[in-house]
């Protein structure tokens, strides 16, 4: 078992931790328990913790609501960035968690009151499994930012700005508002239809306002202006 598999390994922890499920529960199913630890460890080690890569294609990127590569990539900056958001901030739990465990086990050292020393040794049981978890967890929010990083090579195809989101926004909001006015119908509520149909009529003005201010800028003949 390679190191970094040991890290998320709980299976001495639930063993510890076996005996003490006598105050919970009944004698057979704590045999039970400890009959199902190696099962136990594999589905806490494989559960699914975020989106899989079927639901960040279908749930996430699907084509309704991000209708142009531009508008997926855009989404995947934003999905990824909230990972590494994620995965820092557990970073330093992690380390505050480990200056615990320190703290503990000098405790447990140093303590001379059984009692004390029986409720520090529960806590740093309850550290380290916290551990464990934030080891998992850290795994899985590293997956998503690759699997993000994989997605935004996949939709980056040098057709759009990727260093201003604000670029495509007009064009990809166009197609999204199209999209959801098409799916309206006479059952569909006033609210719902005048929030669609406003949007729509608002993105084709600013378009037709942009359009428009953009052919003053051309010249109507080479070498003349609009004033000349």
């Amino acid at each position: 078992m390679s190191d970094d598999i040991k890290k998320r390994d709980i299976t001495s922890l639930i063993e510890k931790e076996a005996p003490n499920l006598h105050n919970l529960l009944e004698p057979e199913d704590v045999s039970a328990f400890k009959e199902m630890t190696g099962e136990l460890r594999d589905t806490w080690t494989k559960k699914q913790m975020f989106r899989t890569q079927t639901e960040m294609e279908f749930s996430v990127l699907n084509d309704a609501k991000y209708p142009t590569n531009a508008s997926k990539y855009w989404q995947c900056v934003r999905e990824q960035n909230v990972f590494l958001e994620n995965l820092m901030t557990l970073s330093f739990d992690y380390r505050k968690n480990d200056v615990h465990i320190k703290r503990l086990e000098k405790k447990i050292a140093e303590e001379t009151d059984e009692l004390k020393i029986e409720l520090a040794k529960i806590d740093l049981d309850q550290k380290n499994y916290g551990k464990a978890g934030m080891q998992l967890v850290a795994r899985d929010r590293m997956r998503e930012i690759k699997l993000w990083s994989a997605y935004k090579n996949k939709y980056n195809d040098g057709t759009f700005d990727t260093k201003d989101v604000n670029t495509h926004q007009l064009d990809s909001y166009h197609l999204t508002m199209k999209n959801k006015a098409e799916t309206l119908t006479q059952g569909s509520s006033q609210p719902e239809v005048f929030n669609v149909l406003g949007q729509l009529q608002s993105i084709e003005r600013i378009k037709q306002d942009n359009e428009q201010i953009e052919a003053t800028k051309k010249p109507i003949l080479p070498g003349l202006t609009s004033k000349g």
